[in-house]
């Protein structure tokens, strides 16, 4: 579908309206359902447009993968900048809530499977590297073993996330009550915290 007598866009302009319709479709139907067919449609252009941009549907892709990735890591990063600890955590799930809240088409394409190297597995661990900087720092101060705190940042990076996931589905709460809560369940374990976790004797193994 020929352009016409619509006003033309910029390359950048079109590049932005190809992933807004990108990221939209992608979200509705995973990868696979998705095509480069559909995503022209809703674009009202024709189908070599997409390739002259993106070079596919994988390259389109790509992209948006790494635009929300960057989004999202980008709030997690400022969130956890400044505070106490406990502000940082909350901060940290506050962040991710609400992007799950605000930007649910780009949730939905983090959470499927990936057809790439990139997506949801990647952003987890990116974001649990970030974080882990952070508790490492507060695990020297406290006393803790500082090479521990990559497991606890991966863990409540992890666990904001799929609390997000089932969240979308479930929204009686809001995202401020829900990262409250995760961020209670958090500081609460870590206030606790042995300073040499061990199994306890006596059970089954």
């Amino acid at each position: 579908m020929a352009d016409g007598t619509r006003t033309r866009l910029s390359a950048g302009e079109r590049r932005n309206q190809l992933v807004e319709v990108g990221r939209k479709v992608f979200a509705e139907k995973g990868y696979e359902g998705a095509s480069v067919e559909e995503i022209a449609e809703r674009a009202k252009i024709s189908k070599p447009v997409v390739y002259e941009h993106f070079g596919g549907k994988e390259g389109l892709y790509a992209v948006i993968v790494d635009r929300e990735m960057d989004y999202v890591i980008g709030q997690i990063s400022e969130a956890i900048s400044t505070g106490s600890p406990r502000d940082m955590i909350e901060g940290a799930a506050l962040a991710f809530m609400r992007y799950v809240q605000d930007r649910p088409d780009g949730f939905a394409v983090l959470s499927r499977d990936s057809p790439t190297q990139n997506g949801l597995a990647n952003l987890l661990a990116e974001v649990g590297d970030r974080v882990g900087s952070v508790f490492t720092a507060e695990f020297k101060k406290a006393g803790y073993d500082p090479k521990a705190a990559p497991v606890y940042s991966q863990a409540l990076i992890g666990m904001v996330t799929f609390v997000g996931q089932w969240w979308v589905h479930h929204p009686k709460m809001s995202a401020d009550e829900v990262a409250s809560h995760i961020a209670a369940l958090s500081w609460m374990g870590l206030r606790h915290l042995p300073k040499k976790p061990a199994r306890r004797a006596g059970r089954g193994g």
